[in-house]
């Protein structure tokens, strides 16, 4: 079969689907990843047939003022939001290549990130099945839990109601955009509903959030989708940092940009110190910088997490659904500062897990907040139940598993 990936967002957003089509093309499948163009070397790496979307989308973490929205609001749900206004002006082009992606690929089916906006349309027109693919929940109505964009750990009644949010959230603020693609380029009712997709793939581990019972059998909670890079090592630097003292910890904030970096790992540094912590510092998308760090830090611009978050003590991050994933299959405490969106979700849920400390607020944590998050990840307990959840993800394959669940929805009958 011919499968066509639709993703758009950072490389947590990417990555795992490009896991995905590694996996469908290891049995026997063509898959296609419909990405944002920075990512064609990479999906290049895993020869995985490529089509771009515009870079603009990613661009715009670089901007002064999307920085500041960032670093500026409160994580979650507003800052999500206040993002938009960005993404609307780029909505007509960025439906058109996918639109176009497909048409030159012509696929069977198709796998898309909730943020893909175009791909449930293109299915309709294609008359072809869809599965909706994503790394958090939130798309599938559940009374377990709300939806990971609000701040809260419960609702209760209201947790059900409260994931029309992610649900159709995308469609009603872009209606307008989306319902005349529809009509002028697909040639389908410009206020026509979707079909339902064929299958709802999420992938995270059963063993961080089980799936709740009020989810049918056309709903798979896989594991993660990994995309382990086999062969790497610390180069002999990193090695000989690694080397000269006791495992360090871990800090890096993935793609998040930051307003203040210098002042942010001034803190970090000074956090690590203050509980006597050796750190690799990773600056990747510019939240941390390279400062003069000392013998006892360690910057990088970054490192596969499958490889490195297991040379290490424990991890501080950002919270991001794939990184959260790697650093609890890693069998060590990990602590999280969360920036925006399901951030805080994953944060909470590390926290019930009894596998992190509580989650750190940006906005009002001081270096020794920092110091203490880092001295409580040497807990025996904790440490225990980090080791024991990390062999029980270790033990998954997510990627497969979605595999074996989309073959089986799309049998006959």
């Amino acid at each position: 079969m011919r499968f066509s990936i639709h993703t758009l967002g950072t490389r947590g957003d990417m990555q795992p689907y490009l896991a995905l089509a590694r996996e469908l093309r290891r049995r026997g499948h063509d898959a296609m990843l419909v990405a944002p163009a920075q990512f064609a070397a990479m999906a290049a790496e895993e020869a995985v047939e490529f089509a771009a979307l515009p870079g603009a989308f990613l661009d715009l973490l670089e901007s002064r003022e999307v920085k500041d929205v960032i670093g500026k609001s409160s994580a979650g749900f507003g800052a999500g939001f206040k993002l938009l206004k960005h993404y609307r002006g780029m909505m007509g082009a960025l439906l058109d290549a996918e639109w176009q992606a497909a048409q030159a690929f012509r696929p069977d089916a198709i796998l898309h990130h909730a943020k893909a906006l175009g791909a449930p349309h293109i299915a309709d027109r294609l008359d072809i099945p869809r599965f909706l693919a994503s790394p958090l929940p939130g798309f599938t109505p559940t009374s377990a839990f709300p939806t990971p964009v609000l701040p809260f750990a419960n609702l209760g009644p209201l947790n059900r109601i409260s994931h029309a949010l992610m649900i159709h959230g995308g469609s009603v603020m872009f209606s307008s955009t989306v319902g005349g693609w529809r009509e002028t380029t697909l040639g389908l009712p410009r206020r026509g509903k979707t079909g339902k997709p064929a299958g709802t793939l999420y992938g995270y581990s059963p063993h961080v959030l089980a799936k709740p019972a009020d989810w049918g059998a056309d709903v798979a909670v896989t594991g993660y989708w990994f995309l382990d890079k086999e062969g790497w090592e610390p180069d002999a630097d990193l090695a000989a940092f690694l080397a000269a003292g006791d495992a360090p910890v871990y800090v890096g904030f993935g793609s998040m940009p930051g307003a203040e970096p210098e002042q942010l790992t001034g803190m970090v540094v000074e956090g690590l110190r203050r509980a006597r912590k050796r750190g690799v510092i990773a600056t990747a998308g510019g939240a941390l910088q390279r400062i003069e760090g000392g013998r006892d830090m360690y910057f990088i611009a970054g490192a596969p997490h499958d490889r490195l978050f297991p040379l290490m003590h424990a991890t501080l991050h950002h919270g991001g659904a794939g990184t959260t994933g790697a650093a609890l299959r890693a069998g060590k405490p990990t602590a999280i500062l969360p920036f925006l969106g399901d951030q805080p979700f994953w944060a909470r849920r590390v926290q019930q897990l009894g596998v992190g400390p509580v989650a750190l607020d940006k906005h009002k944590m001081t270096v020794d907040d920092l110091a203490a998050t880092f001295r409580a990840m040497d807990g025996a307990e904790m440490r225990q139940r980090a080791y024991a959840l990390g062999a029980a993800i270790a033990g998954e394959n997510g990627a497969g598993a979605a595999a074996d669940f989309i073959a089986a929805r799309l049998q006959p009958g």
